[in-house]
């Protein structure tokens, strides 16, 4: 699979890449699985000098690694924690991560972390609020941060702008990156009453750097983020919207949760590529909305799951992709 060698923010795109769990461990270390790239959980290694770090340096000797964070809580009020992001950046330095991301959310507030991605009043006030932080953790960790949009479950009365403005804002006040999450872009347009296709149709496509892919939750009134199960045809489809608007950047599959064995989770993500395929996108999809909740139809009659089977291709070893650092 041909990757571009230098995209947005002059960020590599690695191809299709895996969340790095525990569960998998001795299966990587075993096989060497052809996998591209891998997304680590940044906190999960910050403090740890034991079985985990000794893992992960196998594994960045072999696989480019990319940095994603759940604690810098970006829009909180309480100071920026610079022992946090001290122990970010040397773990950042010490894996060679080729980039280093977190949401625009906050987690916290007087201390505590309260160990959830919580949503942000969309307003001008909150803007230079967030926007002032970033371009301080941009300078202290002396590379471009990327951010990613959360999913979420309420909105606030004090926002004045849609959460699509508030990302393409944020970019040109900080010169920040944006990763992508379709599945949380489908799990809160349902949740909201909004259109998934206007919003990725919205967004400042050439600051994005990375996709994220997931399963969620649906519960019938609303549909919760879990990360626990296949990614569902509706998401593929405004993947491949995004897809085609960016040209195509690194993609991640995030499984967290009823964790199957590491090929299961691999042959999720290379759906990726039957996704992307003319075989799949020549039917084309149609947005409409029902009961105030925004739907995606795909108009084939052939599932991903019977494209990626005819679309088998041989992947390459990821050696050949570990040539791209960030120059700090």
């Amino acid at each position: 699979m041909p990757h571009s060698t230098i995209s947005r923010l002059g960020l590599p795109n690695l191809g299709l890449g895996v969340g790095l769990r525990a569960a998998h461990y001795p299966y990587i270390i075993q096989h060497q699985p052809r996998v591209d790239w891998f997304e680590i959980i940044s906190e999960n290694y910050m403090d740890s000098q034991g079985r985990p770090r000794h893992v992960l340096e196998q594994i960045a000797e072999c696989y480019p690694i990319v940095m994603h964070g759940v604690s810098l809580s970006i829009g909180s009020t309480d100071p920026l924690d610079f022992d946090y992001l001290a122990k970010l950046k040397r773990l950042a330095e010490w894996t060679r991560a080729v980039w280093v991301s977190d949401h625009i959310c906050w987690t916290g507030v007087n201390g505590l972390n309260g160990h959830d991605l919580l949503p942000l009043p969309y307003n001008e006030a909150t803007l230079q609020h967030v926007a002032d932080r970033v371009i301080q953790v941009q300078d202290y960790l002396e590379r471009p941060l990327v951010l990613e949009n959360p999913s979420s479950y309420i909105t606030f009365r004090d926002s004045t702008m849609t959460e699509w403005d508030f990302a393409t804002a944020l970019c040109q006040e900080t010169g920040c990156g944006l990763l992508l999450d379709v599945n949380n872009v489908f799990v809160s347009c349902f949740n909201h009453d909004l259109d998934p296709i206007e919003f990725i149709r919205s967004l400042p496509h050439e600051r994005i750097v990375q996709f994220h892919l997931a399963g969620h939750t649906h519960c019938g009134t609303h549909i919760i983020d879990t990360h626990d199960n296949i990614v569902i045809d509706r998401v593929w489809e405004l993947y491949r919207l995004a897809h085609e608007l960016t040209g195509g950047v690194s993609t991640l599959l995030e499984w967290d949760a009823n964790i199957p064995d590491f090929e299961t989770v691999h042959a999720e993500v290379l759906k990726a590529r039957a996704v992307t395929s003319e075989s799949f996108t020549q039917h084309g999809i149609k947005s409409s909305l029902h009961g105030g909740r925004a739907a995606i139809r795909v108009e084939t009659t052939t599932s991903v799951s019977d494209l990626h089977r005819r679309r088998t291709q041989a992947i390459p070893q990821p050696s050949s992709f570990i040539t791209a650092e960030v120059e700090s």
